[in-house]
């Protein structure tokens, strides 16, 4: 059996998620927020919710601005799309971006992260 150093001890892995939380590393978190692999952003996007509704641009535009070069937005147990006004502050930035349900974008954050990419996974918790 081979062992390989875990390059990753620092950074922000998805260990746990369910409909009402999510646990980065041990830590665990209520609501929306946005992960990546230096921080944890609490508080984001307060008026939305897994179905989108309340979803702003200046709410993508905050998730533009963590330095990513892809984000994933998980949007609750289904997935769902923003109407395509809601892109262009992710599009003028050049950053690549994926709607997906909560589960895909949480395992899919946990392999790119792990591969050193430049990732922000933003989640909306279903009310």
């Amino acid at each position: 059996m081979k062992l390989y150093q875990d390059k990753n001890a620092n950074t922000n892995i998805i260990t746990a998620y369910a409909d009402d939380h999510v646990m980065v590393g041990k830590e665990r978190h209520e609501g929306n927020l946005l992960v990546s692999a230096g921080q944890v952003v609490t508080g984001w996007a307060p008026a939305a919710a897994g179905d989108l509704s309340g979803l702003t641009p200046s709410d993508l535009a905050a998730a533009a601005e963590s330095g990513a070069e892809i984000l994933l937005v998980g949007t609750g147990r289904r997935q769902r799309f923003p109407a395509p006004e809601l892109l262009r502050p992710l599009i003028e930035a050049r950053i690549g971006f994926e709607f997906m349900d909560f589960a895909a974008a949480c395992r899919t954050y946990n392999i790119l992260v792990g591969e050193g990419r430049a990732v922000t996974l933003a989640l909306l918790h279903e009310r």
